[in-house]
């Protein structure tokens, strides 16, 4: 796959440390590292982190020792990463250090389609984004070369269709970790005001430099037809379907690093009538080559309408902006019934929202904020217990906030490894708030939507929850199981009824972490 020629050519890269919160599409290139013999061999730290923040400050201090550091996470975790990775690029880096943001075109796990691309122009980093698996293998060597070369981090970034998909790969010769080595210049890396400025400066001074980088790419190549026709522009992994789907006597300029090569795109445009500009994600290098040539040059793409303006690309919606018909490869099975996603037969979760539906039908006016995990899909029937669902960690927030406005009963649920990546916050401001509000942290022990990582406060909820400030008499822990449904249903009421902040925990073991650990076990003994 795609995350595991991203891993490979990491470790191949001399790696010291892959830091990340696990988030489809980019799990499987720390779990890759996880269970890789190569990188038990040379000590590569790999442990799962919090949320995408520790994991980018974590990297950014292998870095600073002078140790290369890969930071993973999917696009929205750039956002909650995007404060150190922001100021990263004023500090610079010492040892290499990338940040591989794995972006979700066509939502199939996330919130939103946004497109990684953009925070590496506002950090003014370079970014590498690969169109094969063999150019994300060879791209985590060059990244960590470029990176220690401009001292900067660098921004990788893939779609989930080259994360998940498979090919061959040739691969190279490992090479060698980088050897302990502090960096010794301070005002680098404290940023007070006045050296903060002094390394903005330097960050801009760079900028021509980034732009040469791109300008000399291998990955940025092109091929001129000799027609003065369509000339097009294909980014990353577009540049796949453009080949496949494009017609004879185009121009082609592809895109793998960034900032956007300027010469290349006059150069194209020089000997082109008109540019199609072909990139998964947003219209982010449309906008900058509409900006760069003349008003009337006509560019089209996803701003226009030529190309879907939402979703992945694919071979057939690319075929059709060349005025080609669509193939039938991707069209939709027509004798497959539509089945939403469930929650597990023997999930605990399901126990969770039956008591609390059972409570909540008392209250006409309740509200129930959930949150970003596999228990989400209690807001799908069978259970319709969820009103809310916005970003990881903000169950606890949005409940607080409501309730502040006179909403009863304000109830949020959250999973446990959400609370600890971003709901511990929250949950202090509503105890220091005396917030009237009842928290739900539905633990199963695992990361269990990215298929069963290990959950950072596995065993710590009551420790944290009372260290935050929660009354002990208000803080319960539960099995959730059909049996024991008169004693949470009671439970629940009563904490509803309590005028301030309680937290139920209902415990137990995710089923399929549960069912995988007995088959291993029965294996052992045969």
């Amino acid at each position: 796959m795609g995350d595991e020629a991203v891993a490979l050519g990491a470790v191949h890269a001399g790696l010291s440390g892959v830091y990340a919160y696990p988030g489809t599409p980019s799990t499987e290139i720390t779990e890759f590292i996880q269970n890789s013999p190569a990188a038990r061999e040379r000590g590569i730290r790999s442990r799962w982190c919090t949320n995408e923040k520790t994991a980018m400050e974590a990297a950014l201090g292998m870095s600073y020792a002078g140790k290369r550091a890969l930071v993973c996470m999917k696009h929205v975790g750039m956002n909650v990463c995007a404060d150190a990775f922001v100021n990263a690029g004023i500090t610079g880096v010492n040892g290499g250090l990338v940040v591989l943001a794995a972006d979700d075109p066509s939502m199939h796990s996330s919130q939103n389609e946004q497109d990684s691309r953009f925070y590496g122009k506002f950090a003014m980093v370079p970014i590498l984004e690969p169109s094969t698996q063999q150019e994300a293998y060879d791209m985590m060597a060059e990244a960590f070369d470029l990176s220690e070369s401009l001292k900067l981090p660098v921004l990788l970034r893939i779609v989930t269709r080259l994360a998940h998909s498979r090919a061959a790969v040739e691969v190279g010769t490992p090479r060698g970790q980088n050897p302990l080595q502090a960096d010794k210049e301070r005002t680098h890396w404290v940023l007070l005001p006045g050296n903060a400025r002094r390394q903005y400066a330097s960050l801009i001074e760079k900028q021509p430099r980034l732009l040469q980088a791109a300008e000399a790419s291998s990955h940025n190549s092109l091929q001129l037809s000799g027609q003065k026709g369509l000339g097009v522009i294909a980014c990353g992994i577009a540049c796949n379907y453009v080949r496949e789907a494009a017609p004879q006597g185009i121009s082609l300029l592809k895109v793998s690093q960034y900032p956007l090569p300027v010469s290349l795109v006059r150069q194209l445009a020089d000997n082109s009538s008109e540019i199609l500009v072909v990139e998964d994600g947003q219209p982010f290098a449309e906008e900058q080559v509409k900006a760069l040539l003349s008003a009337g040059y006509p560019v089209s793409g996803r701003l226009t309408g030529r190309l879907p303006r939402t979703g992945e690309l694919n071979p057939d919606n690319v075929a059709a902006a060349f005025g080609q018909p669509a193939a039938s490869a991707f069209a939709p099975a027509k004798n497959l019934a539509g089945r939403p996603p469930q929650l597990c037969q023997g999930c605990g979760h399901r126990d969770v929202y039956t008591a609390l539906n059972q409570v909540l039908a008392e209250y006409p006016d309740a509200r129930v904020f959930g949150d970003i995990g596999c228990y989400t899909l209690g807001a799908l029937p069978p259970f319709q217990a969820i009103d809310s669902c916005v970003d990881m960690g903000a169950s606890i927030t949005m409940a607080k906030g409501a309730a502040d406005a006179g909403q009863f009963p304000a109830v949020a649920i959250i999973g446990d490894s959400t609370f600890t990546h971003s709901g511990m916050t929250g949950l202090l401001d509503a105890v220091n708030d005396h917030a009237n509000i009842t928290v739900v942290i539905s633990d199963n022990l695992t990361t269990g939507m990215t298929g069963g990582q290990d959950s950072a406060g596995t065993h710590k909820y009551e420790a944290i929850c009372l260290a935050l400030g929660v009354e002990r008499e208000h803080l319960h822990v539960v099995v959730p199981l059909p049996k024991n449904m008169p004693e949470i249903t009671r439970i629940i009421r009563d904490e509803i009824n309590y005028p301030g902040v309680s937290v139920i925990i209902p415990q137990r073991e995710c089923i399929q972490t549960f069912n995988r650990k007995l088959r291993a076990k029965k294996a052992e003994q045969k």
